[in-house]
């Protein structure tokens, strides 16, 4: 029997991974994601049971093991079976400190009261 294949495009709508298929192309064709090791480069990539996706997504690399081929975008719980995550953990950053914004006593813009003693000062006589 033929071993089963689907487009990487068409998988990628299934498994729920992008909002439609047109954008499944052309994340693809982005170079995003990687089939066995192998950067693809046409939606018309196969996938089969067994292969391995990685996917960079933003900042985060995403590890895939396909399960099963798709056969329509269901509910999430059915995606979710399609595939094994085998991703790395991720990288926990230290929270951002928060810079307050400082400013010298008299740095900056004057205060209203310190634009009317300028107005003085310049006034004629």
């Amino acid at each position: 029997m033929a071993e089963r294949r689907q487009r990487i495009d068409k998988w990628l709508f299934f498994a729920r991974l992008v909002k439609s298929r047109s954008l499944a192309a052309k994340f693809v064709l982005g170079g995003n994601v990687r089939i066995n090791g192998r950067k693809s480069d046409q939606a018309s990539d196969a996938v089969r049971t067994g292969d391995v996706l990685t996917i960079a997504r933003g900042d985060r690399i995403l590890v895939y093991r396909v399960l099963a081929e798709g056969t329509r975008r269901g509910p999430a719980e059915e995606a979710r079976t399609l595939y094994e995550d085998i991703s790395p953990p991720a990288v926990a950053r230290p929270p951002a400190l928060e810079v307050v914004p400082a400013r010298d006593p008299g740095a900056g813009r004057p205060t209203k009261r310190e634009r009317r003693q300028i107005d003085r000062l310049k006034a004629p006589d």
